[in-house]
């Protein structure tokens, strides 16, 4: 069965690396044995050797004697009188792969009475580890899902940590994914949940202190499921194959957002197909049926520890972890909060009890990184670059006369770039094609410093449009043309009827 595993990801990881040596270091696995799996065609055929056992002929007397009740040794003593050579060992054995496919009572022990519980009572929840692809790298990811006992609806998230914290936080998470809140969840029994379930004892479950707040915190109440026994919540269990085969295997994600998003998505479209249970559309069940039912989410998130206290640099940057990352310019000086959910997605709180976030990003690999968004700093940011060399780029990619007006401004001017961007500054009055069209005039008329360029375009404003016939004006109009000028102007520049209004 390791060597079916081992060739269908060496071929999976080959296909991405195109080296053995890179896949042999990223499946920790020898070079040699990458070599050899690569070379197998078709994929391995698991065939488990069998080797006859002296008790093969006697199975069904075995099975028959057992059913009237009899006991292991008197059974074996039965064997030997019919010609069993072998020792009382195997018997025991297969006796015991009896006992628990059926009992002595005749009932098989894998026997299960299917429960069905109304809608609104509860949720079960537990989660899967997978391997997965994210922005090149496999990475070990948790998949949290929680599915609504009743209508089937589901809900999930990944996560790179399966601690508290993160399995309190997946818990609120699909509640509020599922629009409310259970009376009961049915949960496994893992540490950060379940302290002691003793099926041997009669003694009450022991909960997790943290857990039992967030249970009072969220109003359901905890139900943890025995040991060893994964029929109890078989709704959940299920679909985690379910979500491998159709969705994790043959993906590659560029972040832990991007895989979050797209499982959400891919939920909810199975949620749109009938369940082979119910007959019922998830969804449609779930609307219909279980939302009205559910009770209402809390206003705060339950939080086993308070979010880190940062102060926000000058330069709007708050450091986390040894890296930098902008936010908004109006947080600058100030004091904010932040703490780093699943292991990679960080929330920014303006103050310590805010119940969402302002920012949310992911946290980058490493040290000393700076990660900044231009969209942060819109508010203080100058339109018009200030750098020479960003100048002369600037211009001349905007403007196909731009190479031309710098080249001939480089002779006549000690400063070229500061005309260059003051006509720049104008493009909240005039678009590029405008503009591009008297950068070549001023290069031809040799008005290429600002205030010569400026009286080009106060000449422009101040007659008819080059592409519309000349206008037949009154005396006492061309008189004092160069103080009126076509309404059409603010039309262009305002726009609709607020532009025909007198200047």
């Amino acid at each position: 069965m390791k060597n079916l595993e081992d060739w269908a990801a060496v071929h999976r990881v080959y296909k991405q690396t195109c080296s053995k040596r890179a896949t042999a270091e990223i499946l920790g696995i020898a070079r040699n044995t990458v070599k050899r799996l690569l070379e197998m065609e078709a994929e391995p055929i698991y065939c488990r050797s069998y080797y006859p056992s002296k008790i093969d002929p006697y199975k069904e007397q075995i099975i028959e004697w057992r059913s009237e009740g009899l006991i292991p040794t008197r059974i074996f003593r039965d064997l030997k009188k019919i010609g069993y050579t072998g020792s009382i060992s195997p018997v025991y054995r297969f006796i015991h792969r009896i006992d628990e496919d059926v009992g002595t009572d005749g009932i098989s022990s894998k026997a299960t009475e299917r429960v069905e519980t109304p809608p609104g009572d509860q949720a079960q929840f537990d989660w899967s580890e997978y391997l997965v692809p994210i922005g090149g790298i496999y990475m070990t990811v948790y998949c949290f899902s929680m599915i609504l006992a009743a209508s089937r609806k589901k809900a999930i998230c990944f996560s790179l940590r399966e601690d508290a914290d993160a399995i309190y936080e997946a818990i609120q998470e699909l509640f509020e994914d599922l629009g409310g809140v259970t009376l009961e969840l049915l949960i496994d029994n893992p540490k950060a949940l379940v302290i002691e379930n003793d099926p041997k004892t009669e003694d009450e479950i022991i909960y997790n202190p943290h857990a039992m707040l967030l249970a009072k915190h969220m109003g359901f109440e905890l139900n943890a499921c025995p040991y060893y026994w994964p029929r109890k919540k078989g709704k959940i269990e299920r679909p985690f194959n379910y979500i491998e085969e159709q969705f994790i295997k043959g993906n590659e994600f560029a972040s832990m957002e991007d895989l979050n998003r797209r499982g959400k998505e891919f939920i909810d479209e199975w949620c749109n197909e009938k369940h082979t249970t119910t007959k019922r559309i998830p969804n449609l069940h779930y609307l219909q049926d279980e939302k009205q039912m559910l009770q209402p989410l809390p206003k705060t998130r339950f939080r086993l520890k308070e979010p880190i206290k940062r102060i926000i640099s000058p330069d709007s940057m708050i450091n986390i972890n040894a890296n930098k990352y902008s936010v908004p310019v109006k947080y600058a000086t100030k004091r904010m909060y932040f703490r780093i959910v699943y292991g990679f997605r960080i929330e920014v709180y303006e103050k310590k009890d805010d119940a969402k976030p302002v920012l949310t990003f992911e946290e980058q690999p490493g040290k000393e990184g700076i990660y900044r968004k231009d969209e942060h700093y819109e508010a203080i940011a100058k339109k018009v670059s200030t750098s020479i060399p960003q100048i002369k780029r600037d211009f001349t990619a905007r403007f196909t006369n731009g190479k031309r007006y710098l080249d001939a401004a480089a002779k006549k001017f000690d400063q070229p770039t500061h005309h260059a961007r003051k006509i720049m500054e104008l493009q909240d009055l005039y678009d590029d094609e405008t503009l591009n069209k008297f950068i070549g005039e001023a290069v031809d008329q040799d008005s290429m410093d600002i205030t010569s360029f400026k009286a080009l375009l106060k000449e422009y404003n101040s007659r008819d449009r080059p592409d519309e016939p000349p206008a037949s004006a009154p005396a006492a109009e061309t008189e004092s043309s160069g103080l009126i000028r076509d309404m059409s102007y603010y039309e262009d520049i305002y726009g609709g009827e607020n532009g025909s209004r007198a200047v």
